[in-house]
């Protein structure tokens, strides 16, 4: 659990400034669950430069609470949680100055979106909160106001805790929660989980994670796992001392990421995706008077293929449907095995291509189009889908022919920079598996919205 906050203070020499305004943000790594916002009368008057940049007057905070009149609800908002804030350092120290003023010693574990973005976005120009979100694409309203900045902070968290595939945060997060809280039986485990689509992470009484699963309903996956008599299920009942997760808002998202994050981050129960995740695949060739002929077989790491499939039996169905809908001939699909004309031909659902009366460029702009929908090869695209929250989308980016990552942006936002696309992006592999998923979802989804990178300008 998170407060993210962001304060505004008079200025002034160091260790003497006072609060003006601020704004916490309680964060469960999906959404906020709590919020105080709030002027504090500093009773110090607010230096020139400030009042300039923040718009916040001596006059506004002369009937504002004071600042112990709102330290017990500060309390309260960040008991058990990590302070995050943007230069974390400055505002974890202006609150501890004001507690300490009272009497009270102000403890939390702390951390920086500067320096996770640092490491997490490298290469911006700024790091300034205003320079930093406006490059990813990130809106802020009520620049240099608490509430603004703080709301803006929690979207660029948000951000970093997608790029985080090694899950740093997450393990380092479940290490500073309190041993209590990760002793609970497994029905108050269960309890704390959303009914949403994403990734979850089964965490040890140490913070590692020990297992990673994907689903389109995370507490009822959790349930079986949490009720399932198999051996791994009860060693994982037993070892398990915290559970994590992400929303991801689709299953494509989820998919990628859980393929993703077990081979980066190896648990121990993840035993399953060491081996392909298909086994047959689609190719093509050329016979001796020039048709482009495509087969099924197994899938095979040495040849270059055009889809793959996760058994016999999909591969099979896909490829009826290929030569249903591009009028294509089944011997030269491997469907039909005899001599002659093959049995579309008989009721005219084959132009002849298998007895020479196509010419073999006629058939083989048919089967083009079949290789630019089927394999995306030197393809330059965009995916849209379904985002976390309602006002916000997916983005999944492919350049040339390779997979770059996934992220995420909002409705009111145009996806018209390929700067600000890419910036936005979680870098992910693009290797043999990550393919088969997207491919696969593709075709099952063939209604997603794909935008070309050349129409972007």
């Amino acid at each position: 659990m998170y407060s993210i906050l962001d304060i505004e203070t008079t200025g002034g020499k160091y260790n003497e400034e006072g609060i003006t305004e601020i704004a916490v943000y309680k964060f469960d790594g999906t959404k906020v669950i709590d919020q105080f916002i709030s002027l504090v009368n500093p009773e110090i008057p607010i230096q020139p430069f400030v009042i300039g940049l923040t718009g916040i007057n001596n006059e506004m905070l002369r009937h504002a609470p004071k600042f112990y009149e709102v330290a017990k609800r500060i309390v309260e908002i960040t008991e058990g949680t990590i302070i995050v804030a943007h230069n974390a350092k400055f505002d974890y120290r202006i609150l501890r100055t004001e507690f300490k003023r009272l009497g009270f010693e102000f403890e939390r574990e702390s951390l920086c979106t500067v320096e996770l973005s640092k490491k997490l976005i490298p290469g911006q120009a700024s790091y300034s909160l205003g320079k930093l979100v406006r490059a990813l694409g990130i809106p802020l309203s009520d620049r240099h106001r608490a509430s603004g900045d703080a709301q803006a902070t929690v979207k660029l968290f948000k951000m970093l805790l997608a790029k985080d595939t090694d899950k740093e945060i997450l393990k380092n997060s479940v290490r500073n929660t309190p041993k209590n809280q990760m002793d609970t039986k497994l029905i108050y485990l269960l309890e704390e989980l959303p009914s949403i689509t994403g990734v979850y992470y089964f965490h040890d009484s140490e913070g590692e994670i020990i297992y990673i699963g994907k689903s389109k309903n995370i507490k009822k996956r959790v349930n079986q796992h949490f009720t399932s008599e198999n051996r791994k299920s009860r060693e994982i009942q037993k070892h398990v001392a915290s559970i994590s997760y992400e929303a991801t808002g689709n299953e494509l998202n989820a998919l990628l990421k859980e393929n993703e994050e077990i081979k980066k981050n190896k648990p121990k129960y993840n035993k399953a995706l060491t081996k392909t995740i298909f086994s047959y695949a689609l190719y093509q060739s050329k016979d001796s008077e020039g048709y482009t002929q495509l087969k099924i077989a197994k899938a095979d790491g040495r040849k270059k293929n055009i889809t793959t499939f996760t058994n016999f039996q999909q591969a099979k169905a896909v490829l009826n449907n290929i030569v249903e809908e591009y009028n294509l001939c089944q011997r030269l699909t491997g469907i039909h095995t005899g001599n002659g004309s093959c049995f579309n031909y008989s009721i005219k659902e084959c132009n002849g291509a298998c007895i020479g009366e196509e010419t073999p460029e006629e058939y083989n702009e048919r089967v083009e189009r079949v290789l630019l929908k089927y394999s995306y090869e030197n393809q330059n695209m965009i995916v849209i889908d379904r985002g976390r929250d309602i006002d916000e989308k997916s983005a999944l980016l492919v350049e040339n022919g390779q997979f770059k990552g996934i992220g995420y942006f909002n409705l009111n936002y145009q996806l018209n920079n390929l700067d600000i696309i890419k910036s936005i992006i979680t870098p992910m592999r693009s290797d043999r598996d990550s393919q088969h998923i997207i491919q696969s979802y593709l075709r099952k989804n063939n209604r997603l919205k794909v935008i070309k990178l050349d129409t972007v300008e």
